[in-house]
């Protein structure tokens, strides 16, 4: 099988397509493509410069990794190749959220990263993925380049550079070091501890034995904050479950909560880049909850402006919230590194998508659960509310928005142009009873009602598989929305 580069790396089966051999092939390609002219090793925008103040070192990497099955072995196996290949590598001492080495790589002045890690996926999977020097999920060009260099490398039959890795290490090629305490320096710039001390809530965070584990505790220590973890060990299998924060895999924290652990609780995925919540009554808070919450504290409490940017998948709560403080909305594809495209370059305030990768302003352009859990932390102290009430505000203000997502398999492949165009031409007038007023094809095929409702219907690229997804002002809409969704994908034949 060949090895792709998606839009936040490879990943793979382990034993399967992930193994030694090809991690090194693909790890040997990273050194390559990093070396080229065709890498941009500058600091990117002026909004985000380097920390140290000078442009990334052309021969620094980072490298870390997640509580996944041999994932320690596998980054000091990258660790050893790119040694080889003449460059210093920092490598994480234990397991760290994804992005708290992401960070690392802008604070350390580092040309690129590496993270081993399958994020949320399944725990027979594990990946890589690679970040650029800005602290973010590397460009789709610097994914491209990686992958002309697995082909040529292939191609020529030539094989990865190996160092001994206790050779590498003698001669500091091979650097250990800890990248929390320099995250948790910058999280201090972006979360005010001085307010949730004032009125530290009870929490029980849920790591979902991921690499966020004790790393919320940690930042909260000195707060008053009384923080209760589980599934906070290492267990390389999650305990059976895949390690995403959504209703489903998180009977374990509703269960802790309604014993009375917390008075609410937070829960990360297994790279620790995207955040779930749940109130105090064990009900789900959903990343669109969460971002839209943010938006408003943010401006409201803190009084901070900028751009707001959503995936085409991603609530519109936060559009009718921006339109209010009069603050500009950018909708994306899918995918983190598109709203990545706009923090580099512009004024963001918050971006994020449906899937739980939210970020903010000052920060690195990448989700982050760990900074979004905490941001959450003080809003309830800000607040001096449950999290519950603070949901049911925000939903008296711009809601209400009950949301829903489906996966529907087709009979057959079809192409997704193909699906687009046919989606596109024949737009209903009306759904649900309402008229759609707006059609776009940013990713997909959107329908906008004129309540605000929306249908998006996503043709997957790679299996026939139709993703339906559906936001609506009542459940009887977002039911009548993802049933159109069916009897689209039925009468694909």
């Amino acid at each position: 099988m060949p090895i792709h580069f998606g839009t936040d790396g490879w990943r793979a089966v382990i034993s399967d397509t992930f193994t030694y051999s090809n991690l090194r092939m693909v790890t040997q390609a990273i050194a390559d493509a990093v070396a080229s002219e065709h890498w941009d090793k500058s600091a990117l925008s002026p909004t985000m410069p380097v920390d140290n103040g000078h442009p990334p070192d052309p021969k620094k990497i980072v490298v870390g990794f997640d509580t996944r099955f041999l994932s320690d072995r596998y980054a000091a196996e990258v660790a050893r190749v790119l040694a080889a290949n003449g460059y210093t590598v920092y490598l994480t001492q234990a397991d760290a959220p994804t992005p708290a080495i992401s960070y690392a790589v802008r604070h350390l002045g580092a040309v690129a990263g590496v993270v081993i890690t399958a994020s949320h996926n399944a725990p027979r999977y594990n990946g890589v993925k690679l970040k650029a020097a800005f602290g973010g999920s590397a460009l789709p060009e610097q994914c491209r380049r990686v992958e002309v260099y697995i082909n040529d490398n292939e191609q020529r039959a030539r094989g990865p550079n190996l160092m001994d890795f206790d050779q590498a290490r003698r001669m500091g090629l091979i650097q250990k070091f800890n990248p929390l305490p320099a995250y948790y320096e910058h999280l201090r710039t972006l979360i005010d501890s001085d307010v949730i001390a004032e009125n530290p809530p009870r929490i029980v965070v849920d790591s979902m034995y991921g690499a966020g584990r004790g790393v919320i505790k940690g930042f909260l220590q000195g707060t008053g904050c009384e923080v209760a973890e589980i599934r906070n060990e290492m267990n390389p299998g999650f305990g059976g479950v895949h390690p995403e924060p959504i209703a489903r895999y998180l009977d374990a924290l509703a269960g802790a909560i309604s014993t009375g652990m917390g008075a609410f609780g937070l829960a990360t995925d297994g790279d620790a880049d995207r955040i779930g919540a749940m109130d105090e009554r064990g009900q789900f808070v959903d990343p669109h909850k969460i971002m839209a919450l943010a938006l408003r504290y943010l401006v409201e409490q803190r009084g901070w402006k900028g751009d707001v940017v959503r995936t085409v998948s991603t609530t519109r709560m936060v559009d009718r919230l921006a339109e209010r403080y009069g603050l500009t909305v950018h909708e994306t594809p899918v995918g983190f590194n598109h709203i990545a495209d706009y923090m580099i370059s512009g004024d963001v305030l918050i971006g994020g998508e449906e899937s739980g990768g939210i970020s903010i302003k000052g920060h690195i352009p990448e989700g982050d659960g760990i900074l979004m859990g905490l941001l959450i932390v003080e809003m309830v102290a800000a607040y001096g509310k449950p999290l519950r009430e603070l949901v049911a505000d925000l939903l008296a203000e711009v809601g209400p928005a009950h949301y829903a997502r489906r996966d529907l398999r087709l009979k057959r492949p079809v192409a997704k142009s193909e699906m687009v165009e046919r989606l596109t031409s024949q737009a209903p007038a009306r759904l649900g009873g309402h008229k759609v007023k707006e059609v776009n094809n940013r990713d997909g095929v959107k329908y906008i009602l004129d309540d605000d409702s929306w249908l998006l219907i996503r043709p997957s690229g790679t299996e026939p598989v139709l993703r339906v997804y559906a936001e609506g002002r009542s459940e009887e809409m977002v039911q009548a929305l993802l049933e159109y969704g069916e009897t689209v994908a039925g009468s694909i034949v």
